[in-house]
């Protein structure tokens, strides 16, 4: 069985198929993993951030060739690959120059002759990755968890074999030992559950329920990174074109296909018609076209079924209310492309009100009043990042606070950045990566106590 196959989203043609590893071979890779960890741990802090280092060097040295994978498995203008790679070399040097600080040993004044804290390793650390950004997420959860002395095990979604496959060998060719590949089908992901000591996830809130699951049998670890449903809240007094720029960006880069994107605007009655205006004639300045196009600005969708059902969820809101303002016809053609689609007074019985929508839809909500925005943002299951637009900062910070996130962005669209925590509440998932507090999510906070 080829559990790995990849199709081009711009043609529908099949890449490149991978069998699955044999139950024998994953016990073996666990093996070899954890005797490299046993060494990987004694390293100074210091000695590893020069390791991965190298592997910053690898991946600008392979950065065009591993983009022009990436957009060709995942369907990505080249720009956006390019900018992906960019980023997850800056992930690595970031934690190669503060680690050897944030891990650095505390004395804790006790009682005691001497007393503290030491961040330790955990062992070894399985990532289940999803297929939007594979090189950006193996990386964001590896490197933090590498540095602090932990092995990876890193099963790729099984649309992506071949980015992730020269991925993993840039990694094996920094001489880093530590990182290794589950080729696995999902029968066997219990297993490699059991044979880690944490597991971090990124992925659908249905499959992050299960990964929970079988962690909570084995007592297992777990950061899970979930869907969004995003609330993009846009008062009175915002700046209309500024926030329908700026909503349009977040909803559409990368094909509308990121968990923490824009999904749902959240208008009050005072702007919500000039807004709508400004946002489908944003919207309808994208350009479809093939991901190598540089004059294309909307690339196709990663997958046939992932058009499908985005195309079933704007008919039924069609059906039950909302308007369609611009897009909503399923294209003909080869590729997985979708237009950029705007609805309109969306509204509960909408699948799009209460799902995750993944890809380049917008879902406006009009709301009756300030108070009733905070309320569409909150009346989801969802919860990781929201954006409020508004003349009156003093007044936006005081609303955030309201708003159920691990995120809020005032006058710009939700985003990640290295040196702040990412991550959801609800059912968007629960820990937390990047910043120090990613960096602490794998490690073994441990006492130490001298009478």
């Amino acid at each position: 069985m080829n559990a790995f196959t990849s199709c081009s989203p711009a043609t529908g043609e099949v890449l490149f198929t991978r069998p699955a590893d044999t139950p024998r071979q994953l016990t073996a890779t666990l093996a070899q993993l954890r005797a490299a960890q046993r060494v990987w741990r004694e390293r100074s802090v210091a000695g590893r951030a020069a390791a991965l280092l190298r592997l910053a060097t690898t991946l600008e040295h392979e950065r065009e060739p591993l983009a022009g994978l990436v957009s060709l498995e995942v369907g990505k203008r080249i720009a956006e690959c390019l900018a992906e790679i960019d980023k997850s070399v800056q992930l690595i040097r970031y934690y190669a120059e503060l680690a050897p600080e944030l891990l650095r040993p505390l004395a804790i004044p006790t009682q005691a002759s001497r007393s503290g804290v030491a961040f330790e390793p955990l062992g070894l650390v399985l990532a289940i990755m999803p297929w939007n950004y594979p090189v950006w997420q193996v990386l964001r959860f590896a490197i933090p968890a590498l540095i602090a002395g932990n092995a990876c095990l890193v099963k790729p979604a099984p649309s992506v074999p071949q980015c992730t496959r020269l991925l993993l060998d840039c990694v094996q060719r920094s001489d880093l030992d530590v990182v290794r590949g589950a080729w696995i089908d999902p029968e066997q992901v219990e297993d490699a559950v059991r044979g880690c000591d944490a597991v971090a996830f990124t992925g659908s809130t249905r499959t992050g329920r299960m990964i929970a699951a079988m962690a909570g049998r084995h007592l297992r670890k777990t950061v899970l990174e979930l869907g969004g449903s995003n609330p993009f809240i846009v008062l009175a007094d915002a700046d209309i074109e500024a926030a329908a720029r700026e909503a349009a960006l977040s909803r559409f880069r990368d094909a509308g296909q990121s968990c923490n994107a824009a999904k749902r605007m959240i208008v009050v009655p005072e702007i919500a018609e000039a807004f709508s205006e400004a946002l489908t004639r944003e919207a309808a300045r994208l350009r479809p076209g093939h991901p190598a196009d540089p004059a294309a600005s909307l690339a196709p969708l990663a997958r046939a079924d992932l058009r499908e059902n985005l195309h079933g969820q704007v008919m039924d809101a069609v059906t039950n209310g909302a308007t369609l303002t611009l897009g909503g016809e399923m294209p003909a053609g080869a590729g997985f492309y979708y237009p950029a689609t705007v609805l309109d007074h969306v509204g509960p019985a909408c699948r799009v009100y209460h799902e995750e929508v993944f890809g380049p839809v917008a879902s406006i909500l009009r709301a009756r009043d300030e108070a009733d925005a905070i309320r569409l943002a909150n009346d989801t299951p969802f919860g990781l990042g929201a954006t409020l637009y508004s003349a009156d900062t003093d007044r936006a910070w005081e609303l955030a606070r309201q708003i159920e996130a691990g995120s809020v962005f005032i006058n710009r669209h939700t985003s990640s950045d290295l040196r702040l925590p990412f991550g959801g509440v609800k059912d968007s998932g629960y820990g937390r990566e990047l910043s120090e507090f990613g960096l602490y999510e794998f490690v073994n906070v441990k006492t130490y106590w001298q009478k």
